[in-house]
């Protein structure tokens, strides 16, 4: 039985493929567009997933959509009445989208489906709709470990609901309450982002890699105006303060004048405000969440925690549920976020609408079902080499054992290397198949990578893929981090000692002094976003991280995604090509293929380019 699950119209448009309750493939739509957090709907990411099925749309048993739209438009019409006059504006730009399209998302779902399949409607299979949570709830719980789980939810906003808890047992998902709209963690925190001048919906992360810089200056400020916090975690936010329920922005100038001064103009200096007021929002947002976390595991008595939703990409506040939470075992969902729910609501048909049990094993190596999260496209030797051939690119092909080698040797030497094998990851992070890597020892490799490759803010921390055997090694943690979703502490018998001069060093300046002997990993806070590498999961990459052991005594590389600033994560060898070729990169790696930058012909920009996956 197949099942294909969808995301679309609201933030990150995927597709999955479900077949007899295993992930098959999971892809979001940007990977082909190349538009970074794509909305519209995923005809790229649904073609790739009938190429890999080997079949037509026809020949699937359901079609699901992630969420119910008719119910959001209810939401959406009681918050314009609940505000009324106030916010007019928006309601007039809100219901002409959703008079003009979103009303009818049945209709059209049918509709752009048929167009794919070269077929009516009416020869499609049935299209059902499952909740946003519980998309968000079956995506963190049926793919986990866990026989049964607390889940907890934690988003923008789906159709109402922004805070939900589940209880996991086997294949059943039972909810248990929920906190509604317009009271929501995740847009406090995307507030908090568009007031210090990031984008709303992908700026987040660089709000959360700001905060060690500052200090948690504003946090009574925040707890006495902006949000009411109860023992059990539970909260209401003062609407007050906030525009986004009516508005076309998130805060207004009662806003503005609680922090003292306008929002930060996109792109202009950072001061230590905005430092300040990200590490205050940060600790606000971690706290709520530890207190909603052991509610959860008062009220429903199990020792295992899922986590979903934007909100759990929140690495840092994920460590902290690890350390200092009641749960044993935590799980969080590596595609969070909407382009989650396309797998969600899949797994929600299987095991909730059709009742198909799930086959937990009791194997500790078993880490969960995402199969490592190497759902998408890959590409064979042969249309590897004839691409490299028509473009006149300088290459030489290797077997693997020598590849490995020579690339260890590489990247000892201090260079930065694009990484493209086998299927590319679902989820924004990449994880060791479109991954751009380099030595943690390297006290330059951070800044080399931010400015000089990735175009972006020098601020932002690199992750370490470190093996998963030799974790405590260098991090205090215990547990597999196969992900990056848990931050932990650099080992203190790593750390390097500062004098008192640097010590006293506030914000950006911090970045100037080498933390640790791993520098290009380590935050000037001594944490680090890891990975752990599994020879299960990735044994290629695995086996290239312990080369590099061999050579230098790290088991450690530096790693993160394939991309420049502002684009997806590449997904073909042309996609990688052209970013190596635009970058300061110093060698490309793609399956057997090693190329040097130094030996490539000068590069000629060309943006007229697409691709498409055709069936078998």
């Amino acid at each position: 039985m197949r099942i294909l699950g969808i995301s679309a119209y609201y933030h990150d448009s995927a597709a999955a493929l479900v077949q007899e309750g295993t992930i098959i493939a999971a892809v979001q739509e940007e990977r082909f567009t190349r538009k970074k957090h794509d909305a519209k709907f995923p005809k790229n990411a649904i073609l790739y997933i009938l190429a890999e099925a080997k079949t037509s749309l026809q020949k699937f048993d359901y079609i699901v959509f992630y969420e119910k739209p008719i119910v959001t438009f209810e939401r959406l019409l009681e918050t314009y009445l609940a505000y009324a006059p106030q916010g007019f504006r928006s309601f007039v730009v809100a219901m002409s989208a959703w008079l003009q399209e979103k009303l009818y998302l049945k209709t059209i779902i049918k509709r752009e489906l048929a167009k794919l399949a070269n077929c009516q409607p009416s020869e499609l299979p049935p299209l059902l709709f499952t909740e946003h949570h519980q998309s968000h709830a079956a995506s963190a719980f049926f793919p986990s470990p866990f026989r049964d789980a607390a889940v907890l939810c934690l988003d923008a906003v789906g159709e109402w609901a922004t805070t939900s808890l589940w209880l996991g047992k086997n294949n059943t998902l039972t909810p248990q309450w929920e906190i509604n709209f317009p009271h929501s963690l995740g847009l406090l925190y995307s507030a908090f982002t568009y007031y210090t001048g990031f984008k709303v919906n992908s700026g987040e992360y660089k709000l959360m890699g700001l905060a060690p810089y500052g200090e948690p200056k504003y946090v009574d400020i925040i707890l006495e105006n902006l949000i009411d916090v109860k023992e059990d975690g539970t909260f209401r936010l003062n609407m007050k303060y906030f525009n986004y329920a009516t508005g076309l922005t998130m805060t207004n100038n009662k806003f503005n004048q609680l922090f003292g001064a306008p929002r930060r103009k996109p792109e202009s200096k950072l001061s230590q405000r905005e430092m300040d007021i990200a590490a205050s929002v940060q600790k606000v947002t971690e706290e709520i969440i530890l207190k909603l976390t052991n509610t959860a595991y008062k009220e429903l008595e199990v020792d295992n925690l899922c986590l979903a939703g934007g909100v759990a990409l929140n690495c840092v506040a994920n460590g902290r549920i690890l350390r200092e939470g009641k749960f044993k075992n935590i799980w969080i969902q590596p595609a969070a976020g909407d382009a989650g729910g396309a797998i969600g609501s899949a797994l929600a048909i299987w095991h909730q609408y059709l009742e198909n049990p799930r086959n937990i094993s009791d194997s500790k190596i078993e880490l969960d079902r995402m199969q490592g999260t190497y759902l998408g496209p890959q590409f064979h030797d042969e249309e590897i080499g004839r691409y490299f051939n028509d473009i006149h690119a300088q290459y030489i092909r290797l077997d693997n054992d020598k590849l490995l080698s020579k690339v260890a040797k590489i990247i000892a030497q201090g260079n930065v290397v694009g990484w493209f094998q086998g299927r590319m990851e679902f989820g924004p992070r990449a994880l060791g198949n479109r991954s751009i890597i380099g030595d943690p020892r390297n006290k330059k490799m951070q800044s080399i990578m931010n400015l000089k490759i990735k175009y972006r803010e020098s601020f932002r921390p690199f992750a370490p893929s470190v093996l998963a055997e030799r974790v405590s090694d260098y991090f205090d943690l215990d547990k597999p981090s196969p992900y990056m979703l848990l931050v932990a502490s650099v080992k203190e018998d790593l750390h390097l000692s500062m004098i008192d001069k640097q010590k006293q060093l506030f914000g950006i300046e911090k970045l100037k002094i080498p933390h640790s002997q791993i520098p290009a990993v380590t935050h000037v806070d001594y944490s680090a976003r890891i990975q752990t590498v599994h020879p299960e999961t990735n044994p290629r990459y695995y086996q290239l991280i312990k080369e590099f052991e061999a050579l230098t005594g790290c088991g450690i590389l530096v790693n993160t995604s394939f991309n420049v600033r502002g684009e997806p994560i590449v997904c073909t060898p042309e996609d990688a090509y052209r970013c190596f070729m635009r970058t300061e990169m110093d060698y490309l790696v793609i399956e057997n293929y090693l190329l040097a930058k130094s030996e490539q012909l000068q590069w000629q920009k060309n943006n007229e380019w697409q691709y498409e996956f055709e069936l078998d």
